[in-house]
């Protein structure tokens, strides 16, 4: 881990996020090149609950008792991993692609931005701790 990531979560954070948001581009993408595949079931990606819960714990948090024990949440922002659910088609119309190339151009472009967001915001963490390190100039 770089030394100036030890004493700021913040930017743990925003580099966990900017990866996550990258991979949820990937499954995204990859259901909007599957539109026209027969049998296709699209791919959600799900990670927010987990990041929130990696950083803020819980209203219910697990305690491990014993060394031996199996974390059942991360309880680090950098163990998330985020969970990708496949929603077959239900309509039984068609060639049972579930693909909505309108729901997921929305779901593109709405990563994109949060993506986006996120960029802005370790922009700026970054800016200020050049402005510190530097002495104010």
């Amino acid at each position: 881990m770089p030394f100036i990531q030890q004493f700021d979560p913040t930017l743990r954070m925003l580099q966990k996020v900017l990866d996550l948001r990258s991979e949820n581009q990937q499954v995204i993408s990859s259901n909007i090149a599957n539109a026209d595949t027969p049998g296709y079931a699209p791919a959600t990606m799900e990670f927010e609950q987990q990041l929130h819960d990696a950083m803020f714990g819980g209203s219910l948090k697990p305690v491990v008792t014993r060394a031996g024990h199996i974390p059942v949440t991360p309880s680090d922002v950098s163990q998330v991993q985020g969970t990708i659910t496949r929603q077959p088609d239900t309509t039984g119309i068609g060639d049972e692609n579930g693909v909505s190339v309108d729901r997921e151009m929305i779901r593109l472009a709405e990563n994109e931005i949060l993506y986006e967001a996120a960029v802005t915001m370790l922009n700026k963490k970054l800016a200020a701790l050049k402005y510190v390190a530097g002495d104010g100039r």
